[in-house]
C-alpha cells in the first residue's frame, strides 16, 4: 500500500492536496502539526485538539526517552496508548537537541554524546538507538537522527554535517528494515544549510535510500528569506511527486503560504502555541499583543471572521484580564483561538488548491496581514 497519495494539484502553482496513509488515520495536506514534544499540547486537552480538527501531532524522541522513559511507554504498548491519542502521530529524532543543546552534545560519526539537560547524566544516541526507542513507542512517522548547524557556519562545516547524516540514514535505514513491524514510516532528512551544492548532495543520498517520505531540516535559522525559498523551490523540484515533503520549524503564515506554492506538504512548529502562552494572537488582520493596555474594556472579539471558541464567547477586555492575573485559563483559550485561526487557513489551502485558486487566496491572506488597522 502506498503510504502517499496526490489528489489534487494547483494549476498555477506547484501547491497540491495529498493524503499521506497511516495505521491511525490519514493525513489530508498540506497540513500543520502542533507540537507535543512531551506527549501533549501545552494548554489544551486531545479532545479540545479532535474539536479544533488536529489530525497529527509531533512529538519529541529525546525529551519523551528522558521522561518518562522508554520502559513506562513500553509497558502500556505505545506512545499512542500511554497518552490516550488515537490519530497518528510523528516523532522527531532528537537532532534539534543536538544543535539546542550544542554545548554539551559531541558528534562524531558513531553517533551523539551529551549530558542530559535535567541531571547531567550521560547519554549517548545512535541512529540505530534513535530508531529503536521510535520504534517502542510505535509512532506513525519516525525521524531519522540528522545534525545540523546555526546559520552562518561555513561549507566544510556543513559538508561534514551532510556526510554524517547521510551515513545516519543508511544505518537508520538498515536497522529499520531489520525491525520493520509494516505500518511504520521512516523519513529521512535533507541537511547542507543555504548552500545548494550540499542540499543536492543530500538529496541524492536520501533518494538512494528510497525513504517514505522526505524533510527539509535545517532552515528557519535566521538565514535570509530569499535563500530559504531558493533552497527550498531547488529541493522539491528534485524530490520524488509521489512522496511527502516536510519543513521543519516553519511557523510564520507568510512563510508557510510561500512554501506551500513550492510544493511543501507538511509543517510544525510552537509559534501558535507558544505564542498563545505568551499573549501574543494571530488573527486575519495582523497580530494582538493583548497586554496591552488599549484592550482594557475592548468588548470585541478577537478577530470578528473567527469562529473558534474564543472569539464566539469572551472579549479582548476579558482576555486581557485573564493574561493579566496570569490565569491558567488566559493559556487555554488562547492556544484554542491560535490553533484554530492555523487550522482554519490549512483548510482553505487545501480548498484554494482543488479550487485552482491557490495563489488568490494566498495573495489575499498576505494583503489582510499587512493591513495596518489599528486592532
Amino acid at each position: 500500500m502506498k503510504n502517499f497519495e496526490v489528489i489534487a494539484k494547483d494549476k498555477n502553482s506547484r501547491a497540491r492536496v495529498g493524503i499521506i496513509k497511516t495505521a491511525h488515520g490519514e493525513v489530508e495536506t498540506p497540513a500543520f502539526m502542533p507540537v507535543g514534544s512531551q506527549g501533549t499540547v501545552k494548554a489544551l486537552t486531545h479532545q479540545q485538539l479532535i474539536d479544533l480538527g488536529v489530525q497529527i501531532i509531533l512529538s519529541n524522541t529525546y525529551h519523551l526517552f528522558l521522561r518518562p522513559g522508554i520502559e513506562i511507554i513500553k509497558k502500556f504498548g505505545s506512545l499512542h496508548s500511554f497518552i490516550s491519542w488515537k490519530r497518528p502521530i510523528l516523532t522527531d529524532s532528537g537532532g534539534f537537541q543536538i544543535y539546542s543543546l550544542s554545548p554539551l552534545a559531541k558528534v562524531n560519526e558513531e553517533g551523539v554524546s551529551f549530558n542530559s539537560h535535567l541531571d547531567g547524566t550521560k547519554i549517548f544516541l545512535t541512529p540505530e538507538k534513535v530508531i529503536e526507542i521510535q520504534s517502542i513507542f510505535c509512532s506513525d512517522i519516525m525521524m531519522q537522527l540528522d545534525y545540523f548547524l546555526p546559520y552562518p557556519s561555513s561549507f566544510e562545516a556543513l559538508k561534514e554535517a551532510v556526510n554524517i547524516t547521510s551515513l545516519w540514514a543508511k544505518r537508520s535505514k538498515d536497522y529499520f528494515e531489520s525491525i520493520k513491524n509494516g505500518s511504520q514510516q521512516l523519513w529521512g532528512i535533507i541537511q547542507g544549510g543555504t548552500y545548494w551544492e550540499l542540499r543536492k548532495k543530500s538529496i541524492e543520498d536520501l533518494l538512494g535510500l528510497e525513504m517514505d517520505g522526505y524533510a527539509i531540516g535545517g532552515l528557519c535559522l535566521g538565514e535570509p528569506k530569499s535563500l530559504m525559498f531558493e533552497i527550498i523551490e531547488k529541493s522539491t523540484s528534485n524530490l520524488p511527486e509521489d512522496k511527502p515533503r516536510y519543513l521543519m520549524g516553519a511557523g510564520y503564515i507568510e512563510d508557510i503560504l510561500q512554501a506551500v506554492e513550492l510544493g511543501i506538504d507538511l509543517f510544525d512548529c510552537v509559534i501558535p502555541t507558544r505564542n498563545a502562552r505568551t499573549g501574543t494572537l494571530f488573527t486575519s488582520k495582523g497580530r494582538i499583543v493583548i497586554k496591552h493596555a488599549k484592550y482594557k474594556d475592548d468588548s470585541r472579539p478577537l478577530d470578528e471572521n473567527c469562529n473558534c471558541y474564543t472569539c464566539r464567547n469572551f472579549s479582548r477586555a476579558y482576555l486581557r484580564h485573564l493574561y493579566e492575573r496570569e490565569e491558567i485559563t488566559s493559556a487555554i483559550l488562547n492556544t484554542i483561538h491560535n490553533l484554530h485561526f492555523y487550522l482554519d487557513i490549512f483548510k482553505k489551502i487545501r480548498q484554494s488548491i482543488r479550487l485552482n485558486s491557490f495563489k488568490r487566496f494566498k495573495n489575499d491572506i498576505l494583503n489582510n496581514l499587512k493591513e495596518s488597522e489599528n486592532l
